[in-house]
């Protein structure tokens, strides 16, 4: 190769860093990637009256000149790599190791700076070196035409593979600006509701267990997007038809004038084993469901509502769950807040007594009042149970490993929502059962915490629990996995008395 075709070589190679700098800030969602935070450093360091220069210069273009001078100075190092490769080897991994200490500093210099924004540094350093020395790999086994050939359909590919990453890097950041706009439009909401505060007497306070009110940052996310579909509130609309009187679209305004009604709800997916953690209890703001389907009318025969997301899930929930008096709503709020994207903004479902997958549709933009019988959503058509009512359940969450001998308190949650708990019992070895204390509810919408003494001896011991729901019918012993419509069993825990 001549030293003009290695000097090329390493432009491509830095050309590639850059892009897999980009695309790897955007995919980790970093508020700056390491060439935006060089550039800030430059900006930072240059000297005021160089600076008040060069601003008279160029005006408003001083943030996009600091860019492109950095990224020309990478293209600059990365043809000194390339022409220092076969020759200076030694000199060019250096200049790779500076380029890479130097991008590190800045991406720590910065208030948002990481291990994570240094990684993609180290990263984007190994793809210079590699790409260098994929393309400048001496191939004597091939002449000269064919070497020529293999030479440049690798870098072709290179440039392929440039193109793509830095075309989805664009991508990835434009959602990401999207997503920070729409952040912007959810903090700026001012609706109807405020935080309601924890009922006394609902959380025992126990060291080591979880809080009765699960926040919204804590929250079990369970859905299919890989990304959560971006909804401007004033841009969305429920539309409701099928087996009704009337067709209806809602506006989320037209949800505000309705009013909100703020209610403490537990749900649930039906994918927590159990003893799990896929689960949380806080108070949702909406509008009642009940209301909304009386408004539109159902027509006879009808016994379900297949509920559509914006990206395309489908969700069957019975008609008489959300008909029958309990507060199913459509949700605008969690804890007294808007809604967070990740669940479910602007607009989802919350109905309790329901698993998620048959009830808790996010996004949620159209309902068809239908039949079962007319078709499947998405999780029950890939055999998961159709219309999935939540079963009377018991969590043990202390204690938390080994203890010392004498009264340990054994304490968790119990839930069955919209039937609720009558009592817990706890039993230690397979012994006789015995009742815990139950703390206080809001409803029978929520789960609620236990606790119970125990007098422990020195030893290896198994402890199980068992809840009895408000109907009388106790948690069932009998193993089932989660499929196809939620697991049972009693949760048991060992523990090491010493």
């Amino acid at each position: 190769m001549t030293r003009r075709s290695d000097i090329a070589t390493g432009v491509l190679a830095a050309t590639a860093a850059i892009a897999t700098s980009e695309g790897l800030s955007a995919l980790l969602n970093l508020r700056e990637s390491p060439v935006l935070a060089v550039g800030q450093t430059v900006i930072k360091l240059t000297p005021g009256p160089i600076a008040e220069k060069i601003i008279s210069v160029v005006q408003h273009a001083d943030k996009p000149l600091a860019v492109t001078s950095v990224v020309v100075a990478i293209l600059l190092l990365g043809g000194l790599v390339g022409s220092w490769w076969q020759g200076k080897r030694v000199l060019a991994v250096l200049g790779i190791a500076a380029l890479v200490g130097l991008a590190s500093a800045a991406v720590l210099s910065r208030p948002h700076g990481s291990a994570t924004g240094v990684m993609v540094c180290v990263i984007s350093g190994g793809v210079v070196a590699a790409v260098v020395e994929l393309l400048q790999r001496d191939r004597p086994d091939l002449a000269p035409d064919a070497a020529r050939r293999t030479f440049l359909r690798t870098a072709g590919l290179v440039v392929l593979g440039t193109a793509v990453v830095g075309g989805a890097s664009e991508v990835l950041a434009a959602r990401r600006r999207r997503r920070a706009a729409l952040e912007r439009v959810r903090a700026a909401l001012r609706l109807p509701t405020s935080r309601v505060s924890t009922p006394t007497g609902v959380d025992l306070g126990l060291k080591g267990q979880g809080p009765w009110l699960t926040p919204n940052g804590d929250f079990y996310r369970i859905d299919t997007a890989l990304s959560p579909p971006l909804i401007d509130p004033a841009e969305w609309k429920l539309r409701i038809h099928g087996l009704v009187d009337k067709e209806l679209t809602l506006t989320y305004q037209d949800l505000l004038d309705r009013g909100l009604e703020d209610h403490w709800i537990t749900i649930c997916c039906v994918s927590n084993e159990v003893g799990g953690n896929l689960i949380g209890n806080t108070v949702w703001g909406g509008v009642p469901i009940k209301g909304i389907l009386e408004e539109v009318g159902i027509k006879a025969g009808a016994d379900a509502l297949l509920s559509t997301s914006d990206d395309g899930w489908t969700c069957g929930t019975p008609l008489a769950a959300l008909m029958d008096g309990r507060d199913a709503m459509l949700a605008l709020t969690m804890n007294g807040e808007p809604l967070p994207i990740a669940h479910g903004f602007p607009v989802r479902q919350v109905v309790p007594g329901l698993y998620g997958y048959v009830s808790a549709t996010k996004w949620v933009t159209e309902w068809e009042v239908t039949r079962f019988a007319d078709f499947q959503a998405y999780w029950t058509r890939n055999g998961w149970g159709e219309r999935g009512p939540i079963k009377t359940e018991a969590r043990i969450d202390l204690p938390r490993g080994d203890v010392q001998a004498g009264t340990v308190t054994v304490a968790g949650v119990a839930w069955q929502q919209h039937t609720g708990i009558e009592s817990v019992e706890v039993r230690i070895d397979g012994g006789e059962w015995q009742k815990a204390t139950l703390a206080k509810v809001p409803s029978v919408d929520t789960w609620v915490q236990w606790s119970w003494q125990w007098p422990a001896e020195k030893g290896d011991h198994r402890i199980e629990a068992r809840a009895t729901n408000r109907k009388g019918v106790p948690q069932t012993s009998a193993i089932a996995d989660v499929l196809p419509d939620g697991a049972t069993g009693y949760p048991r825990i060992q523990v090491a008395v010493t």
